[in-house]
């Protein structure tokens, strides 16, 4: 299951790939065992989202695991929250990804995926967003604005990052 499988439909979507000069398992592997360490603006920002508590560490895939965000396929997480909320009102209980549809939220997917081509892959990272009301599309807008830049900047560092590791081994 990819992010389009798990929100066919959406109100934004941001994509980013890198060219990699590795087999799909390697390159896909190397991301997910990308360190945070290797992302400090992604540090940053993280810790700038927790009011300046401690800058996380360890790999960003298990940061994934440990968050709200629901694995449904090995590569793929979705999340129901409220992002534009300093704490991100997050829905972790959500039995039905699918089905949910209370007013006021975002339903998010993300994935990451390898695909073989040419003389290597083309590793991908695709986010999407449905919000299940107005309201919610006019919050999550005016938030969108503002942390969009800086989630394209983590989502080219974390590739550029996998890109290293998967052709370094």
């Amino acid at each position: 299951m990819s992010a389009a499988d798990a929100l066919p439909r959406f109100h934004h979507r941001e994509r980013h790939s890198i060219e990699v000069a590795a087999p799909p398992e390697r390159a896909l592997a190397a991301a997910k065992d990308v360190e945070l360490s290797d992302l400090p603006l992604a540090r940053l920002l993280l810790r700038l989202r927790r009011l300046g508590g401690t800058a996380p560490g360890g790999r960003l895939w298990d940061l994934l695991e440990a968050s709200s965000f629901a694995p449904v396929r090995d590569d793929t997480f979705v999340l129901v929250g409220k992002p534009w909320r300093l704490r991100g009102g997050l829905r972790p209980e959500v039995a039905d990804f699918a089905a949910f549809d209370e007013p006021g939220y975002a339903k998010m997917a993300l994935d990451v995926r390898a695909l073989a081509g040419g003389d290597g892959t083309r590793l991908e990272t695709e986010t999407r967003v449905l919000l299940t009301d107005g309201r919610a599309r006019r919050r999550f807008a005016a938030y969108w604005l503002v942390v969009r830049p800086f989630s394209g900047l983590i989502r080219r560092s974390w590739l550029r990052a996998a890109k290293r590791r998967a052709e370094s081994r």
